[in-house]
């Protein structure tokens, strides 16, 4: 041995002698059960290990100058395509009237809810086809716009006409007069337009499309006839709704509702995320057979963005929604006595959102590390260890005691 301190010192692990070791039965069967722990653990540790979790993380979002796409199918089994119209409004005041003649299609549908024609575009000037084919004809608005004028202005283009059937609709709009089906209205007899709607009268309408919304609050809205802002006010001409008192209502069918890419579904959908909570809306059917009813959805859209371990970023929205609905007549509700609802409004469907300020960061990971696993390891198997050599020292020292009992 050499001088100064040995290194023998150090040593945290010492060893007893091999002749100083009783080896029992009882410390045998505890080790073999010892082993199969370890073993059942270690296999425990790793799928632990291998599993993949999202892993959300909230932030401040800064994409708000961003446009949010909508994605919308949605049925009508009870109402025309001719009759309905969907606006789009937010809280800064823009309004998207119309939306339907735009990215939209309207497909038309039987009694049954079968499919009568083909999904059709309806462009902004579908209808804006003369009926006349003098080029100096200039169609009566019925007295909505003032004419007065036109006898003496001898330029043409300069002339208030309205040509078309839409042309005369949208007069009436504006003027805030009734328009019903376009009876007696010369520009709509001759294209055909009342005879269109009143032999679609007991039809159905499924609509398909998407748009973008402003990253602020606001309204999409079904309801039906032309709509017009007046005053302050956004109405609906309801004169044709109301002039069949047994048809019609705003019982409808979603069949999809997402903000986002369209099918960003075939991606969430695996082991660690369930895509459904993308698209709580899809499958909604309401059928309570009122004419005068108000269905509203209140959405509150989350931007979100998921992040996988192959490398692929999504960027989408999730959404909550709660939905209420009520008669327009007001009073106490039928199988809630204890509520009372507010009286008027319009009768359709609306969708309420609000866009959150913050933003969803989901991750794809293993739900552990590496180091973690190796950690984890090591204190399962040393737990286990300790725990059954306390044990074994338990037994062989009761056995010890109960054996200089007995010899005694």
């Amino acid at each position: 041995m050499g001088r100064g301190p040995s290194i023998f010192r150090f040593d945290a692990f010492g060893h007893t002698l091999d002749d100083a070791r009783v080896k029992t039965t009882s410390g045998g069967v505890l080790t073999l059960i010892c082993v199969f722990t370890i073993f059942v653990l270690l296999i425990n540790e790793y799928r632990d290990y291998r599993t993949i979790i999202i892993r959300p993380e909230l932030v401040v979002d800064r994409d708000l100058e961003r446009k949010l796409n909508m994605n919308l199918d949605i049925t009508f089994p009870k109402l025309p395509c001719d009759m309905l119209t969907m606006d789009i409004m937010d809280l800064t005041g823009d309004i998207q009237a119309d939306v339907l003649e735009g990215g939209f299609t309207k497909m038309r549908l039987d009694k049954s809810g079968n499919e009568i024609s083909i999904e059709e575009r309806f462009d902004v000037n579908k209808e804006e086809s003369l009926v006349s084919d003098d080029s100096q004809y200039c169609g009566s608005c019925y007295g909505a716009i003032d004419q007065s004028n036109n006898d003496n202005e001898p330029d043409q283009s300069k002339k208030v006409c309205c040509n078309t059937c839409e042309a005369v609709k949208a007069a009436y709009a504006n003027a805030a007069w009734k328009f019903y089906d376009g009876e007696g209205i010369d520009q709509c007899e001759k294209e055909g337009y009342v005879k269109r709607v009143n032999e679609r009268l007991n039809e159905g309408c499924r609509i398909k499309g998407s748009a973008e919304l402003n990253r602020i609050g606001g309204n999409l809205h079904f309801a039906p006839g032309s709509s017009i802002s007046m005053s302050d006010r956004h109405v609906h001409d309801l004169s044709l709704y109301d002039k069949h008192n047994d048809l019609f209502s705003f019982d409808h069918i979603v069949n999809h509702f997402a903000f986002g890419p369209d099918d960003h579904h075939k991606t969430l959908h695996s082991k660690s995320h369930n895509y459904t909570t993308t698209h709580p809306l899809d499958g909604r059917e309401m059928a309570i057979g009122e004419k005068y009813h108000l269905y509203s959805y209140f959405l509150k859209v989350v931007n979100t963005r998921f992040e996988y371990m192959d490398g692929e970023v999504l960027e989408t929205n999730e959404f909550s929604v709660s939905q209420h609905d009520r008669p327009l007549k007001g009073g106490r509700d039928d199988d809630h006595p204890n509520t009372i609802h507010a009286r008027g409004g319009l009768p359709g469907v609306f969708f309420y959102f609000d866009i959150s300020p913050m933003k969803i960061i989901n991750r794809e990971e293993h739900k552990k590390t590496w180091s973690a696993f190796i950690l984890s390891v090591c204190s399962a198997v040393a737990g286990i260890l300790t725990v059954f050599q306390i044990l074994d020292k338990t037994i062989w020292t009761a056995h010890k005691i109960l054996k200089e009992k007995k010899n005694t």
